[in-house]
């Protein structure tokens, strides 16, 4: 890969998301898409384009240094098991011998796949207190920015693959086109589904028909119950 076009590309690829999907997305043109293929991407949208890739623009822009943003660093001297995802201090204080170990989850070749010895840790009486069946949870990465602030890109999701009934305002995970979204729900009277978005400047609320849902592929996953993330940076 000589150019961030090739680079791009070869993105694209890795998340399963297709050209005409990407632009889309962007709110431009697939020849816009194609000419950045060829020409590379433009500067003014490389910090945009990085980011919503999960890359370092410089890396996107040269080729050079690491592709992925560096982690923040764990502040918490403990050693933890390897695989096991620290939860939040609530959780954590109701914690007894019976956690129950979520299995990650990420999107490969258009399918949802196991990601191996990487888990959430719950105590089993908070899946309890919420009606989650533990063999229908598995927990998954937010892909995109859409519901900013509320759930940042990367953050950990927990998912009840076991509630799929729309709940007016709840967050669920869907699968569209072979692609993991995570939106807000509503439905209305004709059997349509409309997808809300935390960051409605960006990314305005689509409806799709009955018609569409079948032909998009669109479903729902499941209930996001959980989500954790750690903040980017400290305040000034």
């Amino acid at each position: 890969m000589n150019t961030s076009g090739d680079r791009l590309k070869t993105l694209l690829h890795e998340c399963n998301l297709s050209p005409s999907d990407f632009a889309a997305q962007r709110k431009v043109t697939p020849q816009h898409v194609n000419n950045w293929f060829k020409r590379g991407v433009p500067l003014a949208r490389l910090e945009e384009i990085a980011e919503l890739l999960c890359v370092r623009s410089k890396w996107l822009r040269t080729g050079e240094g690491p592709k992925h943003p560096t982690p923040l660093p764990r502040l918490d001297a403990a050693p933890r098991k390897p695989g096991i995802e620290p939860t939040d201090s609530a959780l954590l204080a109701a914690h007894t011998s019976s956690d129950i170990q979520l299995p990650f989850y990420s999107m490969q070749s258009r399918q949802l796949k196991p990601i191996a010895d990487h888990y959430l840790r719950l105590p089993a009486r908070a899946l309890d207190a919420l009606g989650v069946d533990p063999r229908q949870a598995l927990c998954l990465s937010m892909p995109t920015s859409n519901m900013s602030p509320l759930l940042p890109r990367g953050s950990t999701l927990a998912i009840d693959c076991g509630l799929t009934r729309i709940v007016e305002g709840e967050c669920y995970a869907l699968l569209h086109n072979g692609r993991l979204r995570i939106n807000s729900l509503s439905q209305q009277a004709n059997g349509s589904l409309r997808l809300h978005s935390h960051n409605s400047d960006e990314h305005p609320t689509e409806t799709y028909s009955p018609a569409q849902l079948k032909s998009q592929k669109l479903s729902i996953l499941g209930w996001v119950f959980w989500w954790g993330h750690l903040r980017a940076s400290r305040p000034a």
